[in-house]
């Protein structure tokens, strides 16, 4: 039960991250300022690469050899079979790639695209946090979980208010708009739960979905958010984002290692 609390938690932060972004719509007209999101998105895709290796590949190596495994073999395939799912899904909705401001999409595409990659994420923050509470006595699997839902939640953030705002610029009430924001991050705490309970009755395929995860989220921040953060060379905020964001999570795991 305590875990499933955590697991709750994780992803429950992750989805109020994404109303809060969404609740920008009651106080501002226009978009998020460009610097403001590349920063987000930045750093956001530094802490999630950082806790991709150290909550979901490492542990999932570990795992495979505790279970007697070739441990390389669940790590590598999971990963690989992780981002295929997500260059399946990429193929076969070619909205996927919409601009995050509507300009070149429906407010409808927008917000079903969205939709599609915040599942991976809230599988990838239940995980984590499955694998702490079977570590208990180890903080760093707690922290490496904690990293994680704080990655997820910070690029939720950009993602809620990207889409309030063009759903109330195309003419909807505020309210709808905020509530629309909010309804495309309600799917991560529903597929934390169904991972919750997948992985609780099949500890033989925890290193599989690691890995699994850790693949999709690494297929977002390199296909998704990194090109976001840094559309070109006009700006480095982007990547000063991403460089501190990495940096937070490294010195967060040996600090407590």
């Amino acid at each position: 039960m305590h875990t499933f609390l955590q697991v709750l938690s994780g992803t429950g932060f992750t989805f109020f991250m994404t109303a809060l972004g969404a609740a920008i719509v009651f106080f501002f007209k226009g978009a998020i300022h460009d610097k403001l999101n590349r920063a987000f998105l930045g750093f956001a895709s530094g802490v999630m690469m950082a806790a991709s290796v150290w909550s979901l590949l490492i542990p999932s190596i570990d795992q495979s050899r505790e279970q007697g495994l070739v441990p390389w073999l669940p790590p590598a395939a999971g990963f690989a079979l992780g981002g295929l799912f997500l260059y399946l899904v990429d193929k076969a909705l070619p909205w996927f790639h919409a601009d995050y401001q509507g300009k070149k999409a429906s407010t409808k595409l927008l917000v079903l695209a969205v939709t599609v990659h915040n599942i991976p994420e809230g599988m990838a923050v239940a995980l984590a946090f499955v694998l702490a509470g079977q570590h208990p006595g180890d903080p760093v699997y707690l922290a490496s979980a904690l990293g994680l839902a704080l990655g997820i939640g910070i690029q939720n953030f950009p993602e809620g208010a990207a889409i309030s705002l063009p759903v109330r610029q195309s003419g909807a009430s505020v309210g709808k708009s905020f509530l629309t924001g909010c309804l495309s991050g309600i799917v991560e705490p529903l597929a934390g739960i169904l991972v919750f309970l997948t992985a609780s009755a099949a500890f033989s395929l925890m290193p599989w979905l690691l890995a699994f995860a850790a693949g999709a989220m690494l297929y977002v921040v390199a296909d998704e958010l990194i090109p976001q953060a840094q559309p070109d060379e006009s700006s480095n905020v982007g990547t000063v984002g991403v460089m501190a964001g990495f940096l937070v999570m490294m010195v967060l795991d040996v600090a407590l290692g």
